[in-house]
């Protein structure tokens, strides 16, 4: 301390001095920094710091200000302390790359260790981990950590557990039930497989954690029944999610003795038997999912559940009348019910609750409807006994559009306020960076997913949490509210800075462990949630260390004021090169300086998509490596790409110097920012920089359905696989056509634009050639004919009137080719013309076995077969108007797969195939293969690259 006194006074006199020379302003300033320095030090604990160095070194990325040798008294970013001792690591969205070591084990004081958001975070759990008997919480939730998750049973101050979305493998630790101070519990999206494991006389289980409050183990692999054991009257449990697995047997009817459950999901799995009767105990459940599993026997009487608002039991086999008791439940809103076989007289009664507003009984065998009052909100019948007698213009008989959540923060009403390309404006007319992820909602309890009113009041406690645990936020943004495929309710979120354009690393820190957490709650009937935040590109804050060498920071200081008069002159200078300036700005906002002369028209209109340097893409793609280089077309090459994300993206790059294709660039940006469906490929961003066009897509691992079908990429299609991939492509053709604004005319539809997710559902690819329709060209577009060969519509090609019945043709060949495996042109043969003179529709398989691919499977085994030939034939039809529109190809479709016994609505199965190793094979990669323009009469590549 004496050396640090005569630093002091030195420091003092410095001041003074200065005083005299550049008066008290300047020693005022200085002074109010020179008495803030501490006169003590915090001095970090040598273990503690040596176990931070180690994670430091272990990490390829990590927070800018890790290279002191104090992370106490410097302090490091996300490191708290507790005298010497580190008790608290929090550092969500860093950016953080490498594995955790086992010298985290050294940190014997941690109470709190939160990793989330850092996809680059990897390797296996240390089971060194397991020996933090301090820790009270432990969040790593979106990283990429893989393998078993080690035992953590000695872990007995663990209050809350969170490995969600990450690659976890093996089975769930029995050892967690040795966690009897645990609250949360959570599991879910991973890779996790086995049984639910219960206590025995020589091992715990999940069944001894009564006082835990959420069970979430959703979307994983987890099979066997639901132990009878695992529930009980003493449980304390409010959430219980274990749906998206394989799980099987009958629901436990011990179920029934845990009566403070909220939320029920047991959806999407394969469970039998007879719900049991003693679910009508839960007088506290909200939403009940029971949807897409093999149950038996009646739907039991729920008239106790009072609290009852969401019923899902779809595809789920339950039978008998509904009673009138159910539809009488104060707090119910939605019942779905369809594609069961409910039978008998729908009688809704006289006093069904006011709250209810869409029941949903389609696909069932119900006879009657007895209306004793008029229902005034949703009611679809369509598909059962009584609509076929009454008609389809019978109320209830029409298809009714169901709400859809569309929900996004108003744009705000600013004067002229102008961002930079890479700002976005809050709701407060700021321009800044804002902190941005998606909250995923995994059971909300309304059906009104347009309510703007309940988005509102989720803004209002998003910005009341944030700001109330003195988060540096000025504003939130809701965006793209949807229902994803996995029944959640799905939003992405903006969080904006208050004082600054951009958050530094320890306010992202804070807002990143509130999210994980759990310490924000949103309004009730949002239901449980988890939180993915993105990598954020951060400002360096020096507030914690900008003490440690206090004559640096007065030579920084008395720099700075130089610096003052030296940006005067500039000042001054740059008025008069204000003109240069501006075409500077120009040319770094590309889409300001989009060049109309070349064809490409104005400024695009873009609501999504974001915008990439050059040397983004260069740095994802490692400077478009060879060994990313995934495949090419006339547009030029597609490369694999991972952004600094750590998501993984295909990236169509022009050719290098090409000034052609600004049309067709423009309006795949365009369009593919309005579009929206799981069925299609989603635009992730673009770069117009430096002279490039690039298009950066999400990235489908399973390549084209042509590869598939040719062998190439070792994914072998069943006749059920082929089903439900004609399912998704009708599905994204007839969300183009019916629902985008304006409907949209894809006009390329070919196997090698089909893509195959890990999933193997199908998703429609380029958009390079598509023409949006307005409202005065609903019935044909006039237009110069381009397109694929074997794909066209002949009657497009005869008169240059596009029409969406041209898309319609060309997914009719596509069938064919689901079914026979060939081109469609292919030796000379035409596949439309070859199938039309060998069909015999009074043979066997319409007598086509010679043309039918038979990896598909034996013949018998093509249930519904018949009608996907006829659907395919009367999608070619020569004229138009003897096409069926895509809607209705929707429903033929789902009409076969219900034949062969399929769910429409489920997802495919997993496949590990990938085209990652046989992209060189065949360099036409579907996201840029060539189209053919007509009206040049040579390949549309040489002429206007995609």
């Amino acid at each position: 301390m004496g050396n640090m006194g005569h630093s002091m006074l030195d420091l003092v006199r410095c001041a003074l001095g200065l005083w005299r020379k550049m008066g008290l302003w300047f020693c005022t300033c200085l002074l109010t920094v020179l008495f803030q320095f501490p006169l003590t030090l915090a001095i970090t604990n040598d273990g503690d710091a040596a176990a931070l160095r180690a994670l430091s070194s272990n990490w390829e990325k990590k927070p800018f200000n890790w290279d002191g040798s104090d992370p106490c008294g410097s302090p490091w970013v996300g490191i708290g302390c507790t005298n010497s001792r580190v008790t608290s690591i929090t550092l969500s969205s860093m950016g953080l790359k490498g594995t955790l070591p086992g010298d985290i084990q050294s940190l014997t004081e941690l109470q709190t260790l939160d990793l989330s958001y850092n996809v680059g975070l990897g390797g296996n759990l240390p089971p060194s981990i397991g020996t933090l008997s301090n820790l009270t919480t432990l969040i790593l939730v979106g990283c990429s950590f893989s393998g078993q998750i080690p035992d953590l049973g000695s872990l007995q101050q663990l209050v809350f557990l969170s490995l969600n979305s990450n690659q976890f493998t093996g089975v769930i630790p029995p050892s967690i039930g040795k966690l009897s101070k645990l609250y949360w519990l959570d599991l879910a999206d991973n890779k996790l497989r086995g049984t639910i494991p219960v206590s025995s006389e020589n091992s715990p289980g999940l069944d001894m954690l009564i006082h835990t409050k959420h069970f979430h183990f959703g979307k994983n692999q987890l099979s066997d029944s639901i132990p009878e054991q695992l529930f009980s009257s003493e449980m304390q449990l409010i959430h219980l999610l274990f749906d998206n697995n394989a799980l099987s047997g009958s629901i436990p009817s011990t179920l029934g003795l845990v009566k403070t459950l909220e939320v029920i999901r047991l959806d999407r799995n394969s469970l039998i038997g007879h719900v049991p009767t003693n679910i009508n105990n839960l007088t506290a459940v909200g939403e009940l999912h029971l949807s897409d599993n093999k149950l038996t026997g009646p739907l039991p009487n729920l008239s106790g559940m009072n609290a009852l608002s969401y019923v899902v039991v779809e595809y789920a086999r339950i039978g008998n009348s509904l009673p009138q008791s159910l539809f009488t439940l104060p707090q119910l809103q939605t019942v779905r019910l369809r594609n069961n076989f409910l039978n008998g007289t729908l009688d809704l009664g006289t006093n069904y609750t006011s709250s209810l507003q869409l029941i949903d009984l389609q696909s069932n065998k119900i006879e009657g409807f007895l209306e004793r009052k008029v229902f005034k909100n949703q009611l679809m019948l369509m598909g059962n006994p009584f609509c076929d007698q009454r008609g389809s213009n019978y109320n209830h008989c029409t298809t009714q559009p169901q709400s859809a959540a569309s929900y996004s923060t108003p744009t705000p009403n600013c004067q002229q306020t102008d961002c930079s390309s890479d700002q976005n404006l809050s709701p407060n007319c700021k321009c800044a960076y804002p902190y941005v992820g998606t909250l995923y909602f995994r059971a909300p309890s309304f059906s009104d997913l347009g309510n703007s009113s309940r988005y509102q009041a989720l803004e209002k406690q998003l910005l009341t949490t944030f700001q109330s645990h003195n988060a540096d936020v000025d504003s939130v943004a809701l965006h793209d509210s949807l229902i994803n495929s996995d029944n959640y309710l799905q939003i992405d979120l903006q969080v904006f800075p208050a004082v600054k354009a951009r958050f530094n690393q320890s306010d992202i820190s804070v807002i990143g462990f509130i999210l994980s957490n759990q310490t924000f709650k949103p309004p009730k009937y949002f239901g449980p949630f988890y939180f993915l935040g993105r990598v954020y590109n951060a400002a360096q804050d020096t507030s914690g260390s900008k003490f440690k060498n206090l004559p640096v920071i007065i030579g920084a200081f008395v720099g700075g004021l130089i610096l003052v008069l030296i940006v005067i002159g500039l000042i001054a200078y740059a008025i008069g090169q204000k003109r240069k300036a501006e075409r500077v700005v120009e040319q770094s906002q590309p889409f300001a300086s989009w060049d109309g002369s070349k064809g490409s028209g104005g400024v695009p209109q873009l609501k999504g998509p974001r915008w990439f340097s050059f040397d983004e893409m260069k740095k994802s793609t490692n400077n478009f490596s060879e060994a990313n280089d995934i495949g090419s077309g006339g547009y030029g090459k597609v490369y694999r790409g991972m952004l600094v994300t750590g998501q993984l993206v295909a990236i169509k790059r022009a050719q290098q110097g090409s000034v052609q294709g600004g049309l067709e660039f423009k309006t795949e940006i365009e369009l593919l920012s309005r579009v929206h469906h799981k069925n299609l490929v989603a635009l992730v961003g673009f770069c117009f920089d430096q002279g490039e066009q690039m298009l950066v897509y999400e990235y489908v691992p399973n390549g084209s359905l042509r590869e598939s079908l040719s062998g190439k990429s070792g994914i072998h299609l069943d006749w059920r696989r082929r089903l439900q991939i004609a399912l998704g492509t009708a599905r994204g053709l007839a969300y183009l056509h019916e629902l985008a604004d304006p409907p949209i005319i894809h006009r390329d539809i070919k196997s090698n634009n089909i893509l195959l997710d890990e999933r193997l559902n199908a998703k429609v690819a380029d958009f390079g050639l598509c023409k949006p329709m307005t409202d005065g060209q609903k019935d044909h577009i006039t237009t110069q004919v381009k397109g694929t060969m074997g794909y066209l519509d002949p009657e497009y090609y005869m008169t240059q009137q596009l029409t969406d019945k041209s898309d319609v043709y060309g997914f009719g060949v596509l069938l064919l080719e689901l079914i026979t495996a060939r081109r469609p042109i292919e030796k000379g043969r035409y596949i439309v013309r070859e199938v039309r003179n060998l069909i015999d529709r009074k043979k066997d398989c319409y007598n086509l076995h010679g043309v039918l691919d038979p990896s598909m499977g034996l013949p018998s085994s093509l249930t519904g077969f018949e009608k996907f030939v006829d659907l395919a034939m009367q999608c070619v039809e020569e004229s138009g108007a003897e096409r069926p529109a895509m809607s209705q190809a929707v429903k033929e479709i789902e009409g076969i797969m219900l034949l062969a016994g399929m769910n429409p609505n489920a997802e495919s199965a997993h496949t590990s195939a990938s085209y990652e190793g046989t992209s060189k094979d065949h360099p036409m990669h579907p996201y840029g293969g060539d189209s053919f323009d007509y009206s040049a009469g040579v390949p549309s590549s040489k002429i206007e690259p995609k």
